[in-house]
């Protein structure tokens, strides 16, 4: 091979870590891209995912700026060397793709690529991508140089275990997108329960004070300030519900800054100062990620809710490869051993549930005139 045994063992090694420690399709691609790229020392890598109409679902390079990226414009189709990847399911390695009778051109703004090698990815039969490299880098005699066999046989190893890291990648996705419709469901049959109900009383209330309003006025006034607090009560808990749905923030800013933006709105819009502080925090599995985000919102809500606290503080630190969060109040507290009433009043079931299924530990420090410490740790990935 063009890298010494030890050297290239290392390298083969590496990047197979890499692939292994990413569950995000897309985060998989860009690792898949860049290790070959790494590996077999060459300018430009790509990773193609087809879709069902003769073009990419994605498409990921490696070795091309932004700006450059932008410039080339549309996404491939699948013709020429890479349609005989996808649809032969067999390895090119060309000294110059230009000289290929298949070569159909690029756009003005590609970069030039000469020496090539392209290997699909196979999931069994099917192939689920196009993984290939361009211009290796090295001296260019007259007579050139470019990829070799060693070079095609590594390329092969790391295909198959890219295919492995997609598919197990997929399935993750896949299983998020069943869990969120299995919450979204859940939180139908919530609202279903609790503010349609409330909803229903509302009405019945206001067409009770309706029909008082001329012959008992004072009862009348009793049973619209009824209505108002029944309408408060049903628009607390479409707020509930709202919140349990994952917001996007989290996926495109991460954990921190999602909260830190959270909090800052809950410290306008309460007379209570609420303030949060992290610290060296490194990005977790998302499942763990969003488990945080609610156990916090929970903790908040109850704190700001129902605690009467002057001061709420959040904190989320670095523990070893995860990370624990700290929500502490200066409220009224309550006592821990009272479980039945203290866990469905304040959701402490429900938070205790996040934490375990993101594999971490919940723990809750509280008593009557003390305030309350509620504290979330999970290990990270």
């Amino acid at each position: 091979m063009s890298h010494g045994p030890r050297s290239g063992l290392a390298a083969v090694s590496s990047a197979l870590l890499a692939m292994s420690r990413h569950l995000e399709v897309r985060d998989v691609l860009k690792t898949i891209v860049a290790s070959a790229r790494e590996l077999l020392d060459a300018q430009y890598a790509a990773l193609g995912v087809p879709d069902d109409h003769g073009g990419f679902a994605q498409f990921v390079v490696d070795g091309v700026s932004e700006e450059q990226w932008k410039a080339i414009g549309p996404l491939p189709r699948q013709h020429g060397i890479l349609a005989a990847m996808l649809h032969e399911a067999r390895a090119e390695r060309l000294a110059d793709v230009r000289k290929d009778p298949r070569f159909e051109g690029w756009p003005k703004a590609h970069p030039d690529l000469v020496d090539f090698l392209g290997l699909p990815i196979r999931d069994g039969d099917e192939v689920i991508g196009a993984l290939f490299l361009a211009n290796k880098n090295c001296e260019r005699p007259q007579g050139g140089c470019g990829f070799t066999e060693d070079d095609e046989e590594l390329l092969g190893i790391l295909a198959q275990h890219a295919a492995i890291a997609l598919t197990n990648a997929r399935l993750y996705e896949r299983s998020r997108e069943l869990t969120i419709a299995e919450e979204r469901s859940r939180l139908a049959h919530e609202l279903h329960d609790a503010v349609s109900q409330k909803l229903f009383s509302l009405r019945l209330t206001a067409q009770a004070a309706a029909r008082l309003v001329d012959r008992d006025p004072s009862r009348a006034k009793g049973e619209l300030q009824q209505v108002a607090v029944l309408a408060a009560e049903a628009a607390d808990e479409l707020r509930a519900a709202v919140v349990e749905l994952r917001p996007a923030a989290l996926d495109e800013d991460g954990l921190v800054a999602t909260l830190r933006t959270q909090i800052q709105v809950l410290d306008r819009a309460h007379s209570a100062r609420v303030t949060f502080t992290g610290h060296g925090v490194k990005a977790l599995p998302a499942s763990q990620e969003e488990a945080l985000l609610r156990v916090a919102q929970e903790a908040l809500h109850n704190a700001l809710r129902h605690s009467g606290a002057d001061h709420v503080d959040v904190t989320l630190d670095r523990r070893g490869n995860g990370a624990v969060l700290r929500i502490t109040d200066d409220g009224g507290g309550f006592d821990p051993s009272v479980v039945r009433r203290a866990g469905r009043h304040l959701g402490l079931v429900s938070m205790r549930d996040r934490a375990d299924g993101a594999g971490g530990t919940l723990t809750v420090e509280s008593a009557p005139g003390k305030g309350t410490v509620i504290e979330m740790e999970v290990p990270g990935g």
